[in-house]
């Protein structure tokens, strides 16, 4: 697999000494044109974009992802129109990284294979699928490698020492740990202290991978977690929308603050070590 546009990310982020910022939104929330939008207007700040196929069952997405996926089906978006809004966005924003989200039923019915090309032909970069996990991924994580498209492996803190390894030498470029276990957008019921012990744990068995922390990540706790490879933020932004729908304010401005505020939070500011 040739070095990745995922790669280069979390590498220009350790040379600035911080962690990779990745945020999270619906495509099509709240229509197509809009999500595009925003999508290019965030990704100045964001170092990686994770683009969510809205679903209308959602097991491990919380209310404010929920609320953004009903938004976008409401509007009609379809599997087709988020690969769209990939490829109009990889045209003026191409060295940025997109990652896909969704669920594997979903994939099965469009057609494993020619999903996997359609992403290719779409430029995305990176896929997280969040009901597919290992070692039943092994298949399509390899048909996804062929196509220099990273497979995320998700891991999370009740994953055992031995599956661990086995998922860290099954993974491409970046794993993705869930902090806690709840949903997306749920209050951090775990200490960032404890999060990073965790996580410490999990970058002794690989130097090479790039782990990304998410679930729970706000404004309020990305501070103290700035010492992991990277962070995503998702339920935060989505909340933002909904917002910024209901008060009839400018969605691409107030969400673009929003991820300007969290990756100056997380910048290098000369004192941390």
């Amino acid at each position: 697999m040739n070095k990745s546009l995922i790669n280069f990310s979390f590498e220009k982020a350790k040379s600035e000494n911080r962690p990779a910022l990745l945020t999270y939104t619906v495509a099509g929330d709240n229509n197509k044109k809009k999500s595009l939008e925003i999508l290019k207007s965030i990704s100045e700040y964001a170092d990686i974009c994770e683009l969510g196929f809205p679903h209308n069952t959602p097991i491990a997405d919380g209310g404010q992802i929920q609320t953004s996926a009903y938004r976008a089906i409401k509007n009609g978006i379809k599997i087709n129109d988020v690969f769209s809004i990939v490829s109009q966005f990889k045209k003026v924003k191409k060295n940025k990284p997109i990652i896909l989200m969704g669920y594997y039923n979903m994939i099965y019915q469009y057609n494993e294979n020619k999903f996997i090309n359609k992403c290719k032909k779409s430029k995305v970069d990176g896929l997280i699928v969040v009901d597919l996990p290992f070692p039943e991924n092994k298949k399509f994580a390899l048909k996804c490698k062929k196509k220099n498209i990273n497979f995320i492996q998700l891991i999370s803190p009740t994953t055992s020492k031995v599956r661990l390894k086995q998922i860290i030498k099954n993974s491409h470029d970046m794993i993705y740990y869930i902090s806690m276990l709840s949903t997306t957008g749920g209050k951090l019921k775990v200490s960032p202290k404890k999060i990073l012990k965790e996580y410490s744990k999990i970058k002794k068995q690989t130097k090479s991978k790039n782990v990304v922390i998410g679930f729970g990540i706000t404004e309020k706790t990305i501070n103290s977690l700035k010492k992991a490879d990277g962070l995503v933020v998702g339920s935060a932004i989505c909340k933002e929308i909904t917002d910024s729908i209901k008060r009839r304010q400018n969605t691409v401005t107030n969400v673009t603050n929003v991820v300007r505020i969290l990756k100056n939070k997380i910048k290098w500011t000369g004192s941390q070590k």
